[in-house]
């Protein structure tokens, strides 16, 4: 998983975010991967409407049948059009890429902000069972996790985010490490400003922009864990449909009928390329030093 490392900046008033945005639009990744982006989410959003059929109904008469007019996208093994079922899998990466990053948020900022403001015994505890949890293989924690708790898209979706969650604590930690020798945070403490006060007002909004990135091309590694775990038979479950599972499926077929396997292979390399370059983007745009490194 790849790791983000922005140089700290004070965050000040709108005008710096509305600088930010500009950033962002200038950056051709961050267009070209926030656009494949927004067009699956409005595809997740938006696939009842766009379905031209019930993804789970079965057509005996129909059964893999290459793309035609009437099946753009061709016929699984139990004739199911694989275009809708594309469409309505798209909800499962989705929300299984937002839940899980949420998790990894929500658990590892709060441990990196602890372990990297007040150090010492805290800190040794905490960043020694981080590298304890990074020493195993992201996938592997996943699917040991995922295995534990049982085959459902929910409990993927934690096994997912737990196991993103040491990468958010080591990156929260590093950029609280270089934050809190800043003179605005020694001033703050000279003034008597409380510790809490000064981790939620001056600390975490200069270590928010590298989490950002950090989420966005971690939703890119959730997204494809989700696909794999659904392939393994440990998350979402037939006859929902699922990226992951539609290439377990294929897999059967790749000589009969390979169109089973192209377009959901092809969604989730598209979907995945799309959040790498936004992430990507995302970095070049909130380093405030990229064009001096």
């Amino acid at each position: 998983m790849t790791d983000v490392s922005l140089p700290a900046d004070p965050v000040v008033g709108g005008g710096h975010r509305k600088s930010a945005l500009q950033q962002v639009l200038s950056q051709p990744s961050a267009v070209i991967g926030g656009s494949i982006v927004v067009f699956f989410v409005l595809v997740a959003i938006f696939a009842p409407l766009l379905s031209p059929f019930d993804p789970n109904a079965s057509d005996w008469l129909a059964i893999r049948q290459a793309p035609s007019a009437v099946h753009w996208f061709g016929t699984d093994d139990l004739g199911r059009d694989i275009l809708s079922r594309i469409l309505f899998g798209a909800r499962a990466s989705l929300l299984a890429g937002v839940i899980a990053v949420a998790i990894a948020i929500a658990i590892g900022v709060p441990l990196g902000l602890i372990a990297g403001y007040f150090g010492g015994l805290l800190d040794a505890v905490i960043s020694r069972c981080t590298d304890a949890l990074l020493a195993v293989p992201f996938l592997v924690l996943a699917i040991a996790l995922a295995a534990f708790l049982g085959a459902s898209l929910q409990n993927a979706m934690i096994a997912i985010g737990v196991s993103a969650v040491p990468i958010f604590i080591r990156l929260t930690r590093g950029q609280v490490l270089v934050v809190k020798g800043e003179d605005y945070i020694t001033a703050a403490r000279a003034v008597g400003v409380r510790d809490r006060n000064i981790i939620v007002s001056h600390v975490f909004p200069n270590v928010l922009a590298p989490v950002v990135v950090q989420g966005t091309i971690t939703m890119a590694v959730a997204i494809l864990a989700e696909a794999s775990l659904a392939f393994l038979g440990l998350g979402q479950r037939p006859p929902a449909p699922s990226w992951g599972s539609m290439l377990d499926v294929a897999r059967q077929f790749l000589t009969e009928a390979p169109w089973m396997a192209v377009w959901p292979g092809l969604a989730i390399v598209a979907i995945v390329l799309g959040f790498n370059l936004l992430g990507d983007g995302l970095n070049d745009a909130l380093n405030p030093h990229r064009d001096t490194e």
